[in-house]
């Protein structure tokens, strides 16, 4: 594995942790700290080359259903100024998703383990 992608395993393994940690206030913050944790893992395995390329590739491709699932039909959005409370949470949630899709994708590709 080259160092610039040993690199992005680590730095997104600090950046879900930290997207883990601030979902603490959230009313579903379980589930999204979960997700978030389990990104931050794969991120540090992938870093680490202990990792194949099935297990983020599977979560990928769910992350990116997840996605389509929660992206909200009338986006409208980040900023609570500018739409609806629940629409624009709803886009940060579908972002979040999306962010940790292509990030797995790209790791799973990148993985010289089979396993």
């Amino acid at each position: 594995m080259n160092l610039l992608f040993k690199i992005l395993g680590y730095v997104f393994a600090v950046l879900f942790t930290v997207g883990a940690v601030l979902q603490y206030n959230d009313p579903d913050s379980l589930h999204w700290i979960i997700i978030y944790g389990v990104a931050a893992l794969i991120s540090l395995l992938f870093a680490l080359n202990k990792i194949g390329y099935i297990v983020p590739l599977i979560l990928g491709v769910l992350a990116f259903i997840g996605f389509v699932y929660l992206y909200p039909s009338d986006f409208q959005g980040f900023d609570l100024n500018d739409g609806d409370i629940v629409t624009v949470e709803l886009g940060r949630e579908a972002f979040g998703l999306l962010i940790i899709s292509i990030v797995l994708v790209i790791f799973a590709f990148r993985s010289k383990k089979k396993l």
